[in-house]
């Protein structure tokens, strides 16, 4: 195996390169699992991991090549005595774990010393959801009484609960990606993948409202596709959306601890609940696996022991 003349410094630079050109990751995607390498370096600077077999005679090679399962368990445990909770430690975790999946696969490493690295065990948790009662709610919450800013924000609700779109998706929905005559949006989703979405005509009704608002805007300059914009002609930001809904779930009494993605909870459970198939659910928020879907799966014990006395053949006379 050839490593002895790829440094530290130039597996972590290819590793970017790989995350960006090959897995076609967008550039939130790709800093998040490079700040997750970076915990693991700056953990191995501090511990001086130096008494190993260096695979390089470079003065300043890593030390990310020479990690044992040990060093990853000491790591994985830092988190915890630092106070990193469960699922972010998990998740930081993962991230180690494609950085060494990356190492074997471009041939830095024969072993994968993750292999049988452990995540913590995760309680268990069901997201926040919201019903459509209290999807109304909110929408009520909200004085369009002639206002632009108004008629966008009730569009936004309207448009994460019918089609389910993660928050980094709604702020860059382009008018170009809207087929509203044939009831279908078109969403890039993560890593760059494209899906087509079905849109209500509740959402189409309360994006025409928004759109006559629109027209009447002075745009900024690059920024004339973006759907949804700000006071001053621009894109709007991820915080913006998690700022306005949780002011409005509070003007309408919503008690529950809700952010953008509860509406996505929520678009889920609505269609599992109304009988749809999981692969499709699957299919519409643009999951890769539907392992991930599942965790939308949260019908209550009595929800599910009717379904099984009415439709299961044994219960059938």
């Amino acid at each position: 195996m050839e490593t002895d003349k790829k440094t530290g410094t130039n597996v972590t630079k290819l590793y970017q390169r790989y995350l960006k050109l090959e897995r076609g990751y967008s550039p939130n995607t790709v800093d998040a699992y490079m700040r997750d390498v970076e915990k693991l370096v700056r953990y191995l600077e501090t511990t001086k991991i130096d008494s190993f077999s260096s695979v390089s005679s470079e003065k300043n090679e890593s030390t990310l090549l020479d990690v044992r399962l040990e060093d990853l368990e000491n790591f994985s445990a830092m988190l915890a005595d630092i106070g990193i909770g469960p699922r972010s430690q998990a998740r930081i975790l993962s991230g180690v774990r494609a950085f060494y999946r990356f190492l074997v696969l471009d041939g830095f490493l024969q072993d994968d010393p993750t292999e049988l690295l452990e995540s913590p065990k995760l309680p268990d948790h069901l997201p926040e959801v919201l019903s459509t009662e209290e999807v109304d709610m909110l929408e009520a919450a909200i004085d369009v009484g002639g206002t632009w800013e108004g008629h966008r924000n009730r569009a936004i609700i309207e448009v994460l609960f019918s089609c389910g779109l993660r928050v980094s998706e709604l702020v860059n929905l382009r008018l170009s990606n809207l087929y509203l005559d044939e009831k279908f949006i078109r969403v890039l989703g993560k890593g760059s993948k494209e899906r087509l979405v079905p849109i209500s005509e509740r959402a189409i009704e309360e994006l025409g409202y928004w759109f006559a608002c629109r027209n009447e805007m002075v745009i900024k300059t690059g920024e004339e596709d973006y759907v949804f914009l700000n006071r001053r002609g621009a894109h709007l930001t991820r915080t913006m959306i998690l700022i306005m809904i949780k002011k409005y779930a509070e003007q309408a009494g919503i008690k529950k601890t809700i952010s953008p993605h509860t509406l996505r909870h929520s678009f889920a459970t609505a269609l599992l609940e109304g009988g749809a198939d999981l692969r499709a659910i699957q299919a519409m928020l643009g999951h890769e696996s539907i392992a991930t879907t599942e965790i939308y799966t949260h019908i209550d014990t009595t929800t599910l022991r009717q379904e099984v006395l009415q439709h299961h053949p044994r219960n059938i006379r």
